[in-house]
């Protein structure tokens, strides 16, 4: 267990900034990175607009919790490389987050972090790790039909985490 799920949550925050609805975004209306519809799923009920601006980092701190780091096993990476994937989960989705992981570690591309991925991943270069997932997130960016309207955000974000996944190495 390594314990970095709380620094990487204060850094996806603030990549994810607060309340928006543009409705250029796929995703709708959104709170810290949280859209309204997978925040429902989560209190399983019907939330307002006043309840979704409202929203804390406290409140969705359990949503990323079980949603996320729990799904990418974010304790049982190494740290930066748990950054890394944190943060691709909650921009891409989880099953995304994963394949990239495993396209990284040239093993079949199921989209699950178990134990065949974490046993790859032993034995890797965790800074190797994050290059090679932070390009492939990029590419896969670059070929979504928002990048003309995100993709300088999206651009600045990847390059961020590159750099403070790496830092984390250290």
């Amino acid at each position: 267990m390594n314990g970095n799920f709380e620094e990487c949550l204060a850094l996806v925050l603030k990549s994810e900034g607060g309340f928006s609805n543009n409705f250029k975004d796929p995703g709708g209306m959104t709170n810290l990175g949280v859209t309204k519809v997978t925040y429902e799923g989560f209190v399983n009920r019907h939330v307002d607009e006043a309840e979704m601006r409202s929203l804390t980092p406290d409140l969705v701190a359990p949503l990323y919790k079980k949603m996320y780091w729990d799904r990418i096993k974010g304790d049982a990476l190494p740290v930066g490389v748990d950054y890394c994937i944190f943060d691709l989960a909650v921009n891409s989705g989880v099953g995304k987050a994963g394949k990239l992981l495993q396209m990284a570690l040239n093993l079949p591309e199921d989209g699950i972090i178990g134990p065949i991925t974490l046993h790859a991943l032993e034995a890797r270069d965790p800074e190797e790790i994050i290059q090679q997932v932070c390009q492939e997130r990029l590419a896969f960016l670059q070929s979504l039909d928002t990048w003309n309207t995100f993709g300088k955000g999206w651009g600045q974000r990847v390059a961020d985490v590159e750099q403070r996944a790496t830092a984390m190495l250290t």
